[in-house]
């Protein structure tokens, strides 16, 4: 006869009695197909929590490997899509029906996007680090999609002190003249003593989370990056020529940002596009003049909602 191995989460109770809120695994590895609006589904390699509540005191413990199995399942036989992720919580519990009714699962992930440069429309890969949160409670499901987006912020008190340094260097040069020829004062700023100072700008990284409606069916996470790039105007570049390096620049002057700027625009995008319940976000400045980085937070700002 085969041997019974002993089952100790089933056949044993709890030393001490608790409930307790959250019991199961992270750091799971594990590939899957992202279904996204309006793109084809894509692979990613992800990294997942997935926990079920431990309402039963008495309980020894959950069944790991339930999960672990479900989480499998998911990643050779299907795709991550809004459906796929409710039943998935819903099977979550189920496995676990008389010690658990309540689910939660995180993916963390980078999504890769082709995109194309400012003004040569060469194309390359940028990476976006995406997280992907369900909760299931009560026969309630709450998602939540956030996006790390990077870009480019240019001082304006910066650029402000360069320009005084442009003015008194043109008005030393050209001292004591009333009048400045064009074809002279065209040279004149194209040379390294018509320029004297320019603005420092540094790579800046908006984190951004959103709390997603239930009118919302595919997970909207080019939607979100797209709409974090249009309101910052000056997104990181993968491939580049010097005519796109030239547009970056000039996109640069025309958009300088402190980190109270690039917060407030990101707030009012954001403010527009009803099927996001609520929102939190963090736009980060890795300062090139400063040891330390300049920061704003801030959220929708809805009673019961995100906190800062």
């Amino acid at each position: 006869m085969p041997t019974v191995m002993p089952d100790v989460a089933n056949q044993t109770q709890a030393q001490t009695e608790g409930a307790l809120d959250w019991v199961g695994m992270s750091n799971i590895e594990v590939p899957l197909m992202v279904a996204a609006a309006g793109v084809p589904e894509r692979p990613v390699a992800a990294k997942v929590e997935a926990f079920v509540n431990l309402k039963n005191p008495k309980t020894k413990g959950i069944h790991m490997s339930r999960l672990y199995l479900l989480l499998d399942k998911l990643s050779t036989e299907g795709e991550l899509s809004h459906d796929t992720l409710k039943q998935l919580l819903n099977d979550f519990i189920e496995s676990h029906k008389d010690i658990s009714d309540q689910a939660f699962i995180k993916f963390d992930f980078d999504y890769h996007l082709r995109r194309k440069s400012l003004i040569s429309k060469k194309q390359g890969w940028k990476a976006y680090p995406v997280s992907l949160t369900g909760r299931y409670d009560a026969g309630k499901l709450k998602l939540e999609l956030s996006v790390d987006v990077p870009y480019s912020s240019t001082c304006p008190c910066s650029a402000a002190l360069a320009r005084q340094l442009i003015q008194d260097a043109f008005s030393a040069q050209f001292a004591g003249q009333e009048q400045v020829d064009a074809a002279t004062m065209h040279e004149w700023l194209g040379s390294t003593e018509g320029i004297v100072a320019t603005p420092h700008s540094q790579r800046s990284i908006a984190e951004v989370k959103v709390a997603l409606s239930e009118s919302v069916t595919d997970f909207p996470i080019v939607e979100l990056i797209d709409a974090v790039e249009d309101a910052l105007k000056t997104p990181v570049q993968a491939a580049v020529k010097r005519e796109d390096e030239q547009e970056f620049a000039r996109l640069n002057g025309q958009n300088l940002m402190f980190c109270e700027d690039a917060s407030r625009r990101l707030q009012h995008q954001l403010n527009q596009m009803s099927h996001f319940r609520d929102f939190w976000l963090r736009v980060n400045h890795y300062e090139s003049l400063h040891a330390h980085d300049a920061v704003s937070v801030t959220t929708k700002g809805i009673p019961g909602g995100y906190s800062a």
